[in-house]
């Protein structure tokens, strides 16, 4: 018996996994017209989260480490191999976390606009105020549960913000895989907790876009796709002079 739940998911076109996990209180839709287009070179899986999209709320908390659970078994069940993990907000937090448990099924990770612990946010989700009328509505157009669970699942979430410990930054070095760091330079999550999570983690490469904010998938969104396309085509090649890499070839 699990806690995971079982996640709505759309599969696109022929190849290697890539399993696209969106930000909070959005769903998979957030990756039409930017990195769905990986489509094109992939196979690619787009899941909903537990109390979000199609995917109805459960019984209980939605927190990073259940969400984590949820994707370990999406992993295992129904990708069936490792796969290419590219996460964006909250989804990269989730699938940072998948890295650290479970590296044998991560073959390449991107995190987009993503903080590993939520310090690193410059305010977090909360209860009271009013939501943007097209974050509630897009939730309504979809969600089994009707939208007036929605004020629930914020209520969820914004109590996992203030209550759910982030990882110590020594425990980022469980995650093996690759991985490509990616923020706008204007982003929700500061500069410096992005530059600490890249530094953090064993072999990560860093990219920050200019002029752009948190919501860099819709202000650049070929910039992003192809950025991540090349990350996820291509090895790291030596560079000519390195410092942070100096234990690795150069030119």
């Amino acid at each position: 018996m699990t806690n995971t739940v079982d996640m709505w998911h759309d599969e696109r076109g022929t190849g290697d996994p890539v399993v696209l996990l969106h930000g909070g209180l959005t769903d998979s839709r957030c990756f039409t017209a930017n990195l769905d287009g990986l489509a094109d070179t992939f196979r690619v899986y787009l899941p909903d989260r537990r109390g979000h999209g199609r995917t109805p709320d459960a019984p209980g908390p939605i927190t990073i480490e259940l969400m984590a659970q949820d994707t370990i078994a999406f992993l295992e069940q129904v990708v069936g191999a490792p796969a290419r993990l590219v996460g964006y907000s909250a989804g990269g937090t989730v699938a940072l976390r998948v890295a650290m448990r479970r590296p044998d099924l991560v073959e390449r990770l991107v995190l987009i606009s993503t903080a590993y612990d939520l310090d690193g946010l410059i305010f977090k989700p909360t209860t009271g105020g009013e939501m943007p009328t097209e974050i509630v509505d897009a939730y309504a157009e979809v969600s089994p549960d009707g939208r007036d669970h929605f004020p629930v699942v914020v209520g969820k979430i914004a109590h996992a913000a203030a209550t759910e410990p982030g990882p110590d930054p020594d425990d980022l070095r469980a995650v093996t895989a690759r991985t490509l760091v990616l923020a706008g330079d204007d982003d929700l999550v500061t500069l410096d907790h992005t530059v600490a999570l890249y530094r953090a983690l064993p072999t990560a490469e860093l990219a920050v876009l200019p002029n752009a904010s948190h919501l860099l998938l819709l202000e650049h969104a070929d910039a992003v796709r192809d950025i991540v396309l090349k990350f996820l085509t291509t090895d790291a090649a030596a560079t000519y002079m390195p410092i942070a890499r100096a234990d690795q070839p150069s030119r």
